[in-house]
Parts: C-alpha cells; sequence; structure tokens
C-alpha cells in the first residue's frame, strides 16, 4: 500500500499536470522529423519488425509443439520450457510492445493484432494498454499515478512508499519472486482488474462489446495452450512443472528489463508540488529525467529486448518503430545536453542490474526515508552519466 497524497491524487483520479516550457520537446521532435525526412527511414511499417515478428512467433510456436508433443526426457522437456519463455518475453518485448504503441503499423489493424499477441502469451492487450501505455508512459515514476512501480507490500521501490521492516531485505528476496510476475498476471492479475475496476490505484473503464469478447476469448486460447492441450498427453504433475519452468522465465526477463530502466539509482522519483499539485518539469523533461538507457552499443541486446535498452527514446517517442532508437539516440542525447537535461546510461545491462540491486538495498533502509530528496542519482560503476556538460 503506497501512502501520501500521490495516491490520494491519484484515487480521485485527477489529472496530473506537467510543467509549461515545452522548449524541449519541440526542438527534440523537430530534429527527429527532419532525420526522418532526410533519409527517408520508415517511422513504422519497417521490414526489420516483420522478420523479427516471424523468427519469434516461428521460435514460440517450435518451442511449444517440441515441448508438448515430441520431448520425452526430462532435460530436453526443460531445456523447451526456458526457450518458450525466452520466446514468449521476446514476443512481448518486440512484437506485442510496439503494436500496443500503435509504433508498428500505420494501419491500425496492424497494431490491433500485434498488440493481441499478448493474449497469446496469457495477458490482455486491453488490461495492458491502461496499466502501461496509459499509466506508466504518463506518470512514469509518479509514486501513486505510475502503476509500474507498484508492487504494493512486497517491495519499496519509490523513496515516497512505506517502507516495512522486511524491506531491508528486499535486494535478496525479491530477484526469484519477479520470476512469479508472469504465473500472477496469467492467472489472478487479469481477473481482479477485470472484477474491482482498478489497477492498482487507478480506476480504468471496464472492457465492454469486442474488447470483452477479446479478453475472454485470449483467456480461452492461452489456457488451452497451457494445459487443455497438454493435459490430454501428459500427467498433471509435468504439465505444471514445464508450465512453472516456461513463466519464471518469462517472467524474470520482463521484470528485470523493466526495473534497470526506471528503478535504478539514476533515475528520479518526483512529486507534484504542494503548492500548485503540478510535476515541476514538462513532460518531454520528466521523461528523460525518470528514464535511464543501458547497453546502447549492444546489437545483440537491442534486438532481443526489442529496443526496450533505448528506454529514453522509447519514453519520448513511443510511436516510433523500436528499429529506430539507435539511431535517433544520438540525436536525443545531443538535444539534452544542449538544453542541459540530464542523459543517464549505464555501459551494460550487467551495469543496470547492479545499479537496481544497489537501489533495491537502499530503499529498503531504514534512513531512506520518504522525505528523502527526490533526486536519486548517485555515482555508479560503468555508468555514462551526460547532463548537458559532458
Amino acid at each position: 500500500m503506497l501512502s501520501g497524497h500521490p495516491v490520494r491524487a491519484a484515487e480521485s483520479n485527477k489529472s496530473l499536470k506537467f510543467g509549461n516550457d515545452n522548449a524541449f520537446h519541440r526542438e527534440i521532435r523537430r530534429r527527429v522529423d527532419d532525420y526522418f525526412q532526410t533519409t527517408g527511414r520508415r517511422r513504422r511499417d519497417c521490414w526489420q519488425m516483420y522478420v523479427k515478428t516471424a523468427v519469434f512467433i516461428a521460435g514460440f510456436a517450435a518451442s511449444y509443439v517440441l515441448l508438448v508433443f515430441v520431448a520425452q526426457i526430462w532435460w530436453h522437456g526443460l531445456l523447451l520450457a526456458v526457450l518458450l519463455g525466452l520466446s514468449a518475453a521476446g514476443i512481448g518485448m518486440n512484437v506485442e510492445h510496439d503494436g500496443s504503441h500503435q509504433a508498428y503499423s500505420r494501419s491500425p489493424w496492424v497494431n490491433k493484432l500485434m498488440a493481441m499477441t499478448l493474449e497469446l502469451i496469457g495477458g490482455s492487450s486491453y488490461l495492458w494498454r491502461w496499466k502501461h501505455v496509459v499509466f506508466h508512459h504518463t506518470y512514469v515514476n509518479i509514486t501513486g499515478h505510475d502503476t509500474d512501480i507498484d508492487l504494493g507490500n512486497l517491495a519499496r521501490v519509490t523513496p515516497h512508499q512505506t517502507r516495512r521492516a522486511y524491506h531491508r531485505w528486499q535486494h535478496l528476496y525479491l530477484w526469484p519472486l519477479y520470476g512469479l510476475l508472469a504465473i500472477k498476471w496469467q492467472l489472478f492479475d487479469d481477473f481482479h482488474k477485470l472484477i474491482t475496476g482498478r489497477i492498482s490505484t487507478q480506476r480504468f473503464p471496464r472492457p465492454k462489446g469486442r474488447e470483452l469478447v477479446i479478453f475472454a476469448a485470449g483467456k480461452a486460447v492461452f489456457f488451452t495452450l497451457a494445459f487443455g492441450i497438454p493435459l490430454h498427453l501428459h500427467s498433471a504433475g509435468a504439465v505444471l512443472i514445464f508450465y512453472v519452468a516456461a513463466a519464471l522465465v518469462a517472467g524474470m526477463v520482463l521484470s528485470v528489463v523493466f526495473q534497470v530502466a526506471h528503478c535504478v539509482e539514476e533515475a528520479e522519483f518526483p512529486l507534484p508540488r504542494e503548492d500548485s499539485g503540478r510535476i515541476e518539469h514538462a513532460w518531454a523533461v520528466h521523461q528523460a529525467e525518470t528514464t535511464v538507457d543501458f547497453a546502447r552499443r549492444s546489437r545483440v541486446v537491442t534486438w532481443l529486448l526489442g529496443g526496450l535498452n533505448f528506454q529514453i527514446e522509447h519514453h519520448l517517442f513511443p510511436k516510433i518503430s523500436h528499429v529506430n532508437y539507435p539511431a535517433i539516440s544520438r540525436l536525443v542525447e545531443t538535444t539534452c545536453r544542449d538544453f542541459r537535461i540530464p542523459y543517464a546510461e549505464h555501459m551494460s545491462f550487467r551495469a543496470g542490474i547492479a545499479s537496481h540491486f544497489r537501489w533495491l538495498r537502499r530503499m529498503g533502509r531504514q534512513s531512506a526515508s520518504r522525505n528523502s530528496p527526490t533526486t536519486s542519482r548517485w555515482p555508479a560503476c560503468d555508468l555514462t552519466l551526460h547532463d548537458g556538460g559532458w
């Protein structure tokens, strides 16, 4: 449970306002627009995305078919379950993510179809849009508004959340629990949100008509694939073991990739001003200050994670396909420097994980109170922090 003014604001569904100085946003949009006009590159409908989609869906289908219909030896099954979990995470990060942000194609129906690949791996594209595209992207790292940083009593990941005594160990116990994300999400969370009409503290409109049909059909397809078909061919124990193995892998990957972009030492967790109820900085500046890139120079990481290592670029331009992020990141970095806005990055995925570990440990300490400064950029190994003057 969160506490303080942000929660009350969220519960009353008041619209949170940002600062009015949009000069940075206008300039960075102008520079990126000029880049696409000059190079002739497409913002969406990129051939690379269609290739990636085919690769990940084929990998998912092959892993599933081999696991359910072919594997006879336990370690073969375990290996295939791990590959299935990685393929599911890959679909979520590469295909569904672009589709839900309307970054996959200029055609709304193509975006909708790609977003609905989330149903294939056990989620709901409708609920995900509200939780991630609306609440997270609008209010990133604002306690009580950003639903992605609310882990309830399980953990404290912002300076403005209530600290429990057991949080002193969260930097140790939270890692294995990250793997349970997919299981909780597939079997409980979506149904709970549908019934309560809430995502964390935020209210949202329940799905109706076609969206409700998609929700029900998606869950039916997932449960048929995950349990119905396998139970006709294997024992309940074997089905449960390999389901858990695949879900743990997918949950761990998805959780950690998100955490190293937002819940780290270099990200900020601002609150609205008490006198005005507004966030001090403009929306685009807020996106840059609350987000951290990692492993920008690794083509392998970029390909596998769907460009989610370019989180600053993604938050500023969520409707541009992630295959363009490496190119426009140089423009984003330069513009941040020109406007003296921090541009934080970890040089590797490992460095981002280490920063998240240290941040969890810091937030679990009794000395890290909710009255701590909202600025949280602390020195870290393997960190490049561009804050205007280099």
